[in-house]
């Protein structure tokens, strides 16, 4: 066995794959690899206590046969993750993302006395020139609550809590069903993809018939659901943004085949009902405190306006080449922090859902956008030296549960399952990053309504989709409108 001073080093090369991704190569020689065998079976030994043998006296060959296939993927792991730490150090190359394994990587199995190679593709921000972020010229938004926003609210609450009764019968605008759904992809053999548990929602009279299926946005959706009842074979198509994580659908003609299992239609929950549930005692504190959440949501939005006007100005200022087509990874990141934020906002899960099917369908420009200013900020915020601490990162989630009416362990579960905390942490580094360079902004108060005609009339100039909101500042209000049975 070669000690540590003897040991082959690692070969390293880099390859630039597009401007802001590098391919980092690495062989690990065969010696080292026989070493971190050799000492993991060691270890192994030492600590495993077998029936019928003494701690640490169980023969190699049992253990081999015991545990020897779990034992080379963890010691895999291991030297995969020592490898590229050492390899980006050696290299000094600066990710911005989590390295993502090539495939053929993923297939080799570490042997001994031989030596083992792995790819692996990771961001970095490209260069670029940082230009001058002192002054920046900012409106702030601003407006009051009324008396008919707290109503509003207050319905819209009615509606979430209310009574869920089932229907047999035609469904009607706002019905929500719940049911399978087979996906198949024009080209591709077989099933897609296919679920039990797909939610539907038949769109609201505004939203000229447009709604969210499986995260596509689907034209003609209430004329398809529109009068159809439980048992029914609805048959959608759509075709697969250009934006889309899946890198399979883009572009191809999607068929969805719905079954609605069950229905129901919602019975607003009477005011008296939400006092007694709140446990507030009378209507006037359900009132304030309806009040107080609203003006909340206002000053969230008020930030929000105001980071978007910095995001926007840096977009104008700062340029460079990205790749000629955006990988699968970039979009999942794209889509995963706009969760985020959508929820961070107090958007219901619906609205949520529906406004990630309309990023995933939004311009060429728009998408580039983001990815652009994901590397502007990361740039900035190492200048800035901006860090997040596990307190901000706990306080974000309860911040989150709290606009969506949920516990903050829920939240934090669903993140972890979905991979998100990541992109939670990134969500905060950029909002504090933002913040920074407002605290030496020009900063000027305009009416809201004002502000929101502005948005308005550049987001139709540049005829862009809005997802998950242009930066409006809109006093806050329930997504559908009272006379429309809002839920």
């Amino acid at each position: 066995m070669t000690t540590a001073t003897e040991a082959t080093p690692n070969t390293v090369t880099v390859e630039e794959t597009s401007p802001t991704t590098r391919r980092i190569s690495v062989t690990i020689p065969a010696d080292t690899v026989a070493d971190r065998i050799e000492l993991s079976f060691g270890t192994l030994r030492a600590e495993s206590a077998l029936p019928g043998f003494r701690k640490g006296k169980a023969p190699r060959a049992l253990l081999e046969k015991r545990f020897g296939g779990t034992l080379l993927k963890e010691t895999r792991s291991q030297l995969v993750a020592d490898a590229y730490s050492k390899a980006i150090e050696e290299k000094q190359i600066r990710p911005v993302s989590d390295p993502e394994m090539s495939k053929e990587s993923l297939e080799v199995e570490l042997v001994r006395g031989k030596p083992f190679s792995f790819s692996v593709d990771v961001e970095v921000i490209p260069p670029f020139t940082m230009p001058d972020l002192e002054g920046i010229v900012v409106k702030k938004p601003v407006a009051d609550i009324t008396d008919e926003h707290v109503d509003a609210e207050i319905l819209r609450q009615r509606y979430r809590w209310g009574t869920p009764n089932r229907i047999d019968g035609a469904f009607e605008h706002l019905d929500r069903m719940v049911g399978r759904a087979e996906v198949r992809v024009d080209g591709v053999d077989g099933i897609f993809f296919e679920t039990d548990q797909a939610l539907v929602v038949v769109p609201a009279k505004e939203d000229e018939g447009q709604g969210q299926v499986l995260g596509l946005i689907i034209d003609g959706l209430d004329k398809a659901l529109l009068g159809m009842k439980v048992g029914d074979s609805i048959s959608l198509t759509a075709v697969g943004p250009d934006h889309h994580e899946r890198e399979e659908v883009r572009g191809k003609k999607l068929t969805i085949n719905y079954a609605p299992a069950n229905a129901e239609r919602i019975t607003p929950a009477d005011v008296p009902a939400l006092v007694e549930k709140f446990g507030l005692g009378e209507e006037s504190i359900l009132r304030e405190q309806v009040r107080f959440a609203l003006e909340q949501r206002r000053d969230s939005e008020q930030a929000a306006a105001q980071r978007e006007q910095v995001f926007e100005w840096l977009l104008e200022k700062i340029d460079f080449p990205l790749p000629e087509k955006l990988s699968a990874a970039q979009m999942t990141r794209a889509i995963g922090r706009q969760r985020i934020e959508l929820m961070h906002r107090g958007l219901d899960a619906e609205t949520v859902e529906k406004r990630l099917a309309e990023l995933r369908g939004s311009s060429e420009k728009q998408v580039r956008n983001r990815l652009r200013l994901f590397f502007v900020l990361a740039q900035i915020a190492d200048q800035f030296d901006v860090k997040v601490t596990e307190a901000e990162v706990n306080g974000r989630i309860h911040e989150i549960a709290q606009s969506q009416g949920v516990r903050a362990d829920q939240v934090r579960t669903q993140l972890t399952q979905s991979g998100g905390m990541n992109e939670l942490a990134l969500q905060i580094r950029e909002h504090k990053t933002a913040d920074r360079i407002l605290q030496s902004a020009k900063v000027t108060d305009v009416p809201a309504e004002e502000w929101n005609k502005e948005v308005q009339s550049r987001a139709e100039e540049q005829a862009r989709v809005a997802a998950g909101g242009t930066g409006s500042a809109e006093t806050p209000k329930p997504e559908k409108k009272p006379s429309d049975k809002s839920k």
